[in-house]
Protein backbone atom coordinates (compact mmCIF):
# COMPACT_ATOMS: atom_id res chain seq x y z
CA UNK A 1 0.00 0.00 0.00
CA UNK A 2 1.53 3.31 -1.55
CA UNK A 3 1.66 6.10 1.21
CA UNK A 4 -0.47 8.72 -0.27
CA UNK A 5 0.88 12.68 -0.36
CA UNK A 6 -1.16 15.44 0.90
CA UNK A 7 -2.15 18.42 -1.99
CA UNK A 8 0.31 20.48 -0.22
CA UNK A 9 2.95 18.32 -0.24
CA UNK A 10 2.50 17.20 -4.05
CA UNK A 11 2.25 21.09 -4.71
CA UNK A 12 5.54 21.34 -2.90
CA UNK A 13 7.08 18.59 -5.04
CA UNK A 14 6.49 19.96 -8.34
CA UNK A 15 8.38 23.29 -7.15
CA UNK A 16 11.58 21.21 -7.08
CA UNK A 17 13.00 20.59 -10.68
CA UNK A 18 14.80 17.32 -11.84
CA UNK A 19 18.32 18.70 -11.53
CA UNK A 20 20.74 19.78 -8.94
CA UNK A 21 20.93 23.26 -8.06
CA UNK A 22 23.72 25.82 -7.12
CA UNK A 23 23.92 25.91 -3.44
CA UNK A 24 22.26 29.53 -2.80
CA UNK A 25 19.44 28.79 -5.47
CA UNK A 26 18.74 25.45 -3.32
CA UNK A 27 18.98 27.47 0.00
CA UNK A 28 16.07 29.58 -1.14
CA UNK A 29 14.20 26.76 -2.37
CA UNK A 30 14.38 25.47 0.88
CA UNK A 31 13.26 28.76 2.18
CA UNK A 32 10.15 28.58 0.03
CA UNK A 33 8.88 24.95 0.57
CA UNK A 34 8.52 25.21 4.26
CA UNK A 35 5.07 25.80 4.48
CA UNK A 36 4.79 24.34 8.16
CA UNK A 37 3.21 26.57 10.58
CA UNK A 38 6.04 26.03 12.80
CA UNK A 39 9.67 27.16 11.74
CA UNK A 40 10.92 24.27 10.51
CA UNK A 41 14.26 23.34 10.46
CA UNK A 42 16.95 23.53 7.94
CA UNK A 43 18.44 19.40 6.97
CA UNK A 44 21.09 18.33 5.00
CA UNK A 45 20.66 14.49 4.15
CA UNK A 46 24.49 13.17 2.45
CA UNK A 47 24.72 9.74 1.02
CA UNK A 48 28.91 9.36 1.17
CA UNK A 49 30.75 6.22 -0.26
CA UNK A 50 31.32 4.69 3.26
CA UNK A 51 30.17 1.10 4.34
CA UNK A 52 30.41 1.85 8.34
CA UNK A 53 30.00 -1.97 9.59
CA UNK A 54 33.91 -1.59 8.90
CA UNK A 55 35.55 0.39 12.08
CA UNK A 56 37.91 2.16 9.55
CA UNK A 57 35.21 3.76 7.46
CA UNK A 58 32.89 4.87 9.87
CA UNK A 59 32.25 8.77 10.54
CA UNK A 60 31.27 10.11 14.48
CA UNK A 61 32.40 13.63 14.73
CA UNK A 62 31.33 17.35 15.82
CA UNK A 63 30.55 20.54 13.78
CA UNK A 64 30.96 24.03 14.67
CA UNK A 65 27.70 26.38 12.93
CA UNK A 66 29.43 29.36 12.98
CA UNK A 67 25.50 30.77 12.71
CA UNK A 68 24.55 28.42 15.26
CA UNK A 69 21.41 26.36 15.34
CA UNK A 70 18.48 28.45 15.96
CA UNK A 71 17.70 26.46 18.90
CA UNK A 72 17.91 26.69 22.26
CA UNK A 73 20.44 23.63 23.79
CA UNK A 74 19.39 22.00 27.13
CA UNK A 75 22.15 20.62 28.41
CA UNK A 76 22.77 18.06 31.09
CA UNK A 77 26.09 17.37 32.96
CA UNK A 78 27.20 14.36 34.62
CA UNK A 79 30.41 15.17 36.95
CA UNK A 80 31.35 14.53 40.48
CA UNK A 81 32.85 16.92 43.65
CA UNK A 82 33.61 20.31 42.28
CA UNK A 83 33.13 20.13 38.56
CA UNK A 84 29.10 19.79 39.57
CA UNK A 85 29.29 23.47 40.77
CA UNK A 86 31.54 23.64 37.81
CA UNK A 87 28.93 22.88 35.20
CA UNK A 88 25.78 24.52 36.65
CA UNK A 89 27.92 28.65 36.61
CA UNK A 90 28.93 27.33 33.11
CA UNK A 91 25.15 27.50 32.63
CA UNK A 92 24.58 23.60 32.21
CA UNK A 93 20.50 23.01 32.63
CA UNK A 94 20.90 19.86 34.57
CA UNK A 95 23.55 18.75 36.32
CA UNK A 96 24.43 15.66 39.13
CA UNK A 97 26.38 12.46 39.75
CA UNK A 98 25.34 8.86 40.24
CA UNK A 99 21.72 10.50 41.16
CA UNK A 100 20.95 11.80 37.35
CA UNK A 101 22.16 8.33 36.06
CA UNK A 102 19.37 6.99 38.10
CA UNK A 103 17.30 9.20 36.89
CA UNK A 104 18.08 8.90 33.34
CA UNK A 105 17.81 4.65 33.65
CA UNK A 106 14.00 5.93 34.87
CA UNK A 107 13.38 7.29 31.87
CA UNK A 108 14.23 11.31 32.11
CA UNK A 109 15.21 12.46 29.26
CA UNK A 110 14.93 16.26 29.55
CA UNK A 111 17.90 17.15 27.53
CA UNK A 112 19.61 17.60 24.17
CA UNK A 113 23.44 16.94 24.82
CA UNK A 114 24.57 15.10 27.66
CA UNK A 115 28.24 15.64 28.61
CA UNK A 116 29.92 13.62 31.24
CA UNK A 117 33.59 13.82 32.88
CA UNK A 118 36.08 10.61 32.04
CA UNK A 119 35.89 10.07 35.52
CA UNK A 120 32.09 9.13 35.54
CA UNK A 121 32.17 7.33 32.53
CA UNK A 122 32.26 3.81 34.18
CA UNK A 123 29.19 4.72 35.80
CA UNK A 124 27.55 6.40 32.74
CA UNK A 125 28.31 3.29 30.33
CA UNK A 126 25.59 1.69 32.08
CA UNK A 127 23.37 3.99 30.41
CA UNK A 128 24.70 2.71 26.66
CA UNK A 129 21.66 0.95 26.00
CA UNK A 130 19.41 3.98 26.82
CA UNK A 131 21.37 6.38 25.01
CA UNK A 132 23.14 4.89 22.55
CA UNK A 133 19.90 4.51 20.13
CA UNK A 134 19.08 8.28 20.97
CA UNK A 135 22.44 9.37 20.02
CA UNK A 136 22.90 10.94 22.99
CA UNK A 137 26.07 8.85 24.42
CA UNK A 138 28.35 10.72 25.77
CA UNK A 139 31.76 10.03 23.54
CA UNK A 140 35.67 11.43 23.37
CA UNK A 141 35.56 11.82 19.82
CA UNK A 142 32.09 13.77 20.27
CA UNK A 143 33.72 16.27 22.45
CA UNK A 144 31.12 15.26 25.38
CA UNK A 145 33.52 13.21 27.54
CA UNK A 146 35.71 16.28 28.75
CA UNK A 147 37.42 17.62 32.65
CA UNK A 148 36.97 21.00 30.86
CA UNK A 149 32.63 22.06 30.99
CA UNK A 150 32.72 25.25 30.46
CA UNK A 151 34.43 25.00 27.09
CA UNK A 152 32.21 22.19 26.19
CA UNK A 153 29.14 23.66 27.77
CA UNK A 154 29.77 26.97 25.86
CA UNK A 155 30.56 25.24 22.62
CA UNK A 156 27.50 23.31 22.44
CA UNK A 157 24.96 26.59 23.36
CA UNK A 158 26.66 27.99 20.17
CA UNK A 159 26.03 26.10 17.76
CA UNK A 160 28.29 23.00 18.19
CA UNK A 161 26.44 19.73 16.95
CA UNK A 162 27.59 15.68 17.07
CA UNK A 163 26.63 14.09 14.38
CA UNK A 164 27.34 10.57 12.80
CA UNK A 165 26.86 8.33 9.38
CA UNK A 166 23.92 5.96 10.05
CA UNK A 167 24.33 2.24 9.08
CA UNK A 168 23.48 2.93 5.52
CA UNK A 169 26.49 5.50 5.06
CA UNK A 170 24.25 8.72 5.06
CA UNK A 171 24.62 11.55 7.56
CA UNK A 172 21.45 13.57 8.53
CA UNK A 173 21.88 16.83 10.40
CA UNK A 174 20.42 19.88 11.19
CA UNK A 175 22.39 23.07 10.13
CA UNK A 176 20.03 25.56 11.12
CA UNK A 177 16.02 27.43 10.80
CA UNK A 178 14.24 28.26 7.97
CA UNK A 179 14.00 31.69 9.19
CA UNK A 180 17.86 32.43 8.76
CA UNK A 181 19.01 34.33 6.04
CA UNK A 182 20.16 32.05 2.85
CA UNK A 183 24.04 34.20 3.45
CA UNK A 184 23.68 32.11 6.72
CA UNK A 185 22.49 28.75 6.00
CA UNK A 186 25.15 28.92 3.05
CA UNK A 187 27.88 29.54 5.70
CA UNK A 188 26.27 27.09 7.82
CA UNK A 189 25.91 24.18 5.48
CA UNK A 190 29.60 24.78 4.13
CA UNK A 191 31.24 24.18 7.47
CA UNK A 192 29.32 21.10 7.96
CA UNK A 193 30.74 20.00 3.80
CA UNK A 194 34.36 21.47 5.44
CA UNK A 195 33.92 19.34 8.18
CA UNK A 196 32.79 16.06 6.18
CA UNK A 197 35.55 16.01 4.17
CA UNK A 198 38.27 16.66 7.16
CA UNK A 199 37.11 14.06 8.94
CA UNK A 200 36.80 11.56 5.90
CA UNK A 201 37.49 7.81 7.32
CA UNK A 202 40.89 6.48 6.41
CA UNK A 203 38.96 3.22 4.59
CA UNK A 204 36.30 5.04 2.33
CA UNK A 205 36.75 4.08 -1.35
CA UNK A 206 35.62 5.39 -4.68
CA UNK A 207 33.67 8.33 -4.73
CA UNK A 208 33.15 9.85 -0.78
CA UNK A 209 30.51 12.18 -1.53
CA UNK A 210 27.63 10.51 -3.72
CA UNK A 211 24.43 12.87 -2.97
CA UNK A 212 23.41 15.49 -1.34
CA UNK A 213 20.07 17.00 -0.43
CA UNK A 214 18.46 19.91 1.24
CA UNK A 215 15.07 20.16 2.53
CA UNK A 216 12.85 21.37 5.40
CA UNK A 217 11.81 19.42 8.28
CA UNK A 218 8.36 19.35 6.56
CA UNK A 219 9.24 19.86 2.85
CA UNK A 220 10.68 18.38 -0.36
CA UNK A 221 14.14 16.89 -1.56
CA UNK A 222 16.14 19.59 -3.26
CA UNK A 223 19.18 18.05 -4.78
CA UNK A 224 22.18 19.90 -4.71
CA UNK A 225 25.37 20.15 -6.88
CA UNK A 226 28.22 19.23 -4.23
CA UNK A 227 31.59 20.40 -6.32
CA UNK A 228 29.44 24.01 -5.91
CA UNK A 229 29.65 23.73 -2.74
CA UNK A 230 32.76 22.69 -2.42
CA UNK A 231 34.40 25.44 -4.57
CA UNK A 232 32.81 27.84 -2.35
CA UNK A 233 35.05 29.51 0.28
CA UNK A 234 34.44 29.65 3.87
CA UNK A 235 36.63 32.50 4.57
CA UNK A 236 34.56 34.24 1.40
CA UNK A 237 30.57 34.15 3.36
CA UNK A 238 31.53 35.26 6.87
Amino acid sequence: MTKKISKRLQALHEKVQDRLYEPAEALQLLKDTATAKFVESAEAHIRLGIDPKYTDQQLRTTVILPKGTGQTVRIAVIARGEKVNEASEAGANIVGSEELIEEIQKGMMDFDVLIATPDMMPKVAKLGRLLGPRGLMPSPKGGTVTFDLPQAIEEFKAGKLEFRADKTGIVHVMFGKVNFEVGDLLVNLKALQECIDRNKPSGSKGRYWRTINISSTMGPAIPLEISSLRDIKLSELT
